[in-house]
């Protein structure tokens, strides 16, 4: 039976703290919220998290969700594959523009079979917005197919069309209607799907371990959640980032799924546009099987709230006195898509130095010809130099450039990423992170490879 085989979830490294908020705007504000850095994107924080799901492993196809895509028209499922290492035979496809968007993704790729599904999103509003105050910037990964750790058991889904909360494209602010008319349109629809899905799957609520109930509206959240046991709930409140949009469902139910032991019944439910709803049983692979990765995520790092306003264009500051970014072009960024998009070397046939960018002539012993393309995704290096950039094309000043001495040979010069504020030194551990390089004024996104801290010191 079809199920999930791994999952992975992606928090971003820095945090905003509410009451760093609230200092500015007034009233309270308590704890800190992941929030994607400056260089990040709904594309980039899914390929993180595809990479650490798929493991290595291939799928048939990728099905993307998110409510704040890097493009329209063009697809960013595209590029997430590209970058995720997948071949050109894999096929990738958006599923964008609305909250429900993470939960119809899941049911496709469960769907499918041999398939991942990966949802991300970026939350945020004008500023004092609730979006802003309880939103979390993340996503979530998982890889479906046979042989699963969590076998789905069943789903249900009803569609119901009112106008609760929405934006107009283009828009930052999201506008809502009157709480009390979503805990009147919400909470009936959960309702009715638990008994429909349970139904179907012969179970008593009291037979669920696990209970995921996911949705914006705050006020039917906690009223549907009153249907069940605290401890039922318990698992998916673990290390909650805060409301993730299209991300949200699948983050609760990663969560779920590690908490959770063989023989353990995971209820996953979404309510937006409709309500959703999977069931699942983890299998006895599960037992030494897959883990998100939250518990081993890197340290967080403070950002402050001028900071978080100018990554989000919500408080343009003068740029560095330099020629305007120019946009990548598109017959060169195909021709090298390999290099920009799957940072693949040229390693020496001859010598076996790694050319890093890919080359005609070996830099060390001028070969031209023998080369072999190598990854090196996931390839750890040391900082050979670095300085601080204050005439940067980055949005956050200064860059951190670096030249890295990667292992196993080849040197690369690039910025480092989740790096500010923190004192670096020749011989750091670093590791490729793919992520934003900046963001031309036609719109054109140029994705590079950069280098973030190795997890072991960050």
């Amino acid at each position: 039976m079809a199920g999930i085989q791994s999952y992975a979830v992606y928090l971003p490294v820095p945090r905003l703290d509410r009451a760093d908020v609230a200092r500015v705007l007034g009233g309270r504000g308590e704890g800190a919220r992941p929030v994607a850095s400056f260089d990040e994107d709904s594309t980039t924080m899914g390929v993180a998290a595809v990479r650490a799901a798929l493991r290595g492993g291939a799928v048939g196809s990728l099905w993307f969700a998110t409510t704040r895509p890097a493009y329209l028209e063009k697809s960013n499922a595209a590029t997430v594959a590209a970058a995720s290492g997948l071949g050109e035979d894999v096929a990738a496809y958006d599923v964008s523009g609305a909250l429900r968007g993470g939960a119809g993704a899941l049911r496709a790729a469960l769907s499918a079979g041999d398939s991942v599904v990966v949802a991300s999103d970026l939350r945020y509003g004008l500023p004092g917005s609730a979006d802003e105050a309880g939103g979390a910037d993340a996503a979530a990964a998982f890889v479906v197919g046979p042989d699963p750790v969590a076998e789905l058991l069943g789903t249900a889904a009803l569609t119901s069309e009112f106008l609760d909360r929405w934006r107009v494209p283009g828009e930052v602010r999201t506008r809502t209607w009157e709480e009390r008319f979503g805990v009147e349109a919400y909470v009936p629809l959960v309702e009715r799907i638990v008994d429909d899905v349970l139904g179907r799957c012969e179970l008593k609520r009291e037979q669920i371990d696990h209970v995921v109930v996911s949705t914006p509206h705050a006020r039917a959240r906690a009223t549907a959640r009153r249907g069940f046991e605290a401890a039922q709930l318990a698992a998916a409140d673990t290390a909650n980032p805060g409301y993730a949009g299209a991300a949200d469902l699948a983050i609760g139910l990663a969560l779920a799924l590690d908490a959770a032991s063989p023989g353990d019944v995971i209820l996953a439910l979404s309510a937006t546009d409709g309500a959703d709803a999977f069931v699942f049983r983890v299998t006895e692979k599960h037992a030494n099987g897959p883990r998100s990765g939250v518990e081993n995520a890197p340290p967080s790092q403070p950002v402050s709230y001028g900071d978080y306003l100018n990554w989000r264009g919500l408080l343009p500051r003068e740029p560095a006195r330099r020629p305007d970014v120019k946009p990548p072009v598109p017959p060169a960024s195909r021709r090298t898509a390999a290099w920009k998009f799957g940072f693949m070397a040229a390693q020496c046939g001859s010598c076996g130095y790694r050319n890093l960018p890919p080359r005609r002539v070996c830099l060390r012993c001028s070969a031209t010809e023998g080369f072999e393309p190598v990854s090196m995704v996931g390839v750890p290096g040391r900082i050979a130099t670095f300085t601080d950039d204050w005439l940067s094309e980055s949005v956050q000043l200064p860059a951190r450039v670096v030249a890295v001495d990667f292992d196993g040979g080849g040197r690369f010069e690039c910025e480092m990423t989740d790096a500010a504020g923190r004192e670096l030194a020749i011989g750091d551990r670093v590791t490729p992170a793919f992520r934003l390089a900046s963001v031309a004024g036609n719109g054109v996104r140029n994705y590079v490879w950069k280098v973030r801290p190795h997890l072991e010191e960050a």
